[in-house]
């Protein structure tokens, strides 16, 4: 079971190009690692690596010293799309990320990031282009996420509102998951099952 997640403060990468698909952010050949916690170098792996698998120099932007621990993302329009691997919130989450803004996000990803607990948090395209500037213009400038709150604190002050699925909100905070929902009710289930009787008659079937 995942732990439960509320809050988080951190520093930002901002990645602003579009359509970062899945395969870019986690290519199709790490899909047989079934470690999450493996697969922190998986990610963007066609950035920050050479095809023999050297580390590139000079490095991505992703493995600079100074975005080191930085657990934000700021990533442009339809974030996510492509094929519709876990993988990608797994290295994600692996590397340290535990939120993504962007103006949208293919769905397939969006819902697999919610299953794993990384929040994908959507913004309005002028939103998009004020966080823009302010990370250029601040780049070491926290920001806090909150869950509970359903809202994004930036450096000033300044904050914003953003919506989760309420379902996926529910089992990030307790650090649960569908299965775990389920048998966080089993005493509900069963009392419903006595005090409701069989609609087959097992003795015939």
């Amino acid at each position: 079971m995942p732990e439960p997640f509320a809050k988080t403060t951190s520093r930002v990468i901002a990645i602003p190009r579009a359509n970062i698909d899945t395969d870019q952010i986690c290519p199709a050949r790490f899909l047989k690692i079934t470690d999450k916690a493996g697969l922190a170098d998986a990610l963007f792996f066609d950035w920050r690596f050479t095809p023999d698998g050297k580390r590139r120099k000079p490095p991505s932007f992703i493995d600079e010293r100074h975005n080191a621990g930085r657990r934000i993302l700021l990533v442009g329009d339809n974030f996510g799309a492509g094929s519709s691997r876990e993988h990608a919130p797994w290295a994600l989450r692996a590397w340290g990320i535990r939120a993504i803004v962007s103006t949208s996000f293919a769905d397939i990803f969006k819902g697999n990031a919610l299953k794993n607990a990384l929040l994908p948090i959507v913004v309005s395209p002028e939103r998009h282009a004020a966080l823009v500037a302010l990370v250029a213009a601040n780049p070491d400038g926290e920001w806090t996420v909150d869950l509970e709150a359903g809202q994004v604190k930036l450096p000033g002050g300044e904050s914003f509102l953003f919506e989760i699925d309420p379902f996926a909100r529910t089992m990030i905070l307790a650090g649960t998951d569908e299965v775990g929902y389920v048998l966080s009710n089993l005493p509900a289930i069963e009392a419903w099952e006595a005090a409701h009787p069989a609609r087959v008659d097992t003795a015939r079937a």
